[in-house]
C-alpha cells in the first residue's frame, strides 16, 4: 500500500508540472510574450547564468518557452541561489 500511495504522487506531481511551469511563467513573464528571456528568468533565478541559459533554451531562439521551462526545473537547472 505505501508503494502505491507513494507511486500515486509521484505521478501527480508530474502530471501538475506543466501547469507549475505555467503559472510560474505567467509570474515572471514581464513582457507578456508567453516565452522567458534570460532576463525575466533572472527575476526568479538571480544565479542563473547565459551558459545555463543556453542549456534551458534547447531550439536556441533567444526564449524559453513552457515545455522548456518545465524541462529545466524537472532536471533542476532553475535552482534558486539568490
Amino acid at each position: 500500500m505505501k508503494t502505491f500511495a507513494l507511486t500515486a504522487a509521484a505521478i501527480a506531481t508530474l502530471a501538475a508540472a506543466p501547469v507549475m511551469a505555467s503559472n510560474f511563467a505567467a509570474e515572471v513573464d514581464a513582457d507578456g510574450s508567453g516565452t522567458l528571456s534570460l532576463e525575466e528568468l533572472q527575476v526568479a533565478y538571480p544565479a542563473l547564468t547565459a551558459e545555463t541559459f543556453a542549456q534551458i533554451d534547447v531550439d536556441a531562439n533567444g526564449e524559453a518557452d513552457m515545455e522548456e521551462v518545465a524541462a529545466a526545473q524537472e532536471a533542476g537547472l532553475l535552482v534558486n541561489n539568490g
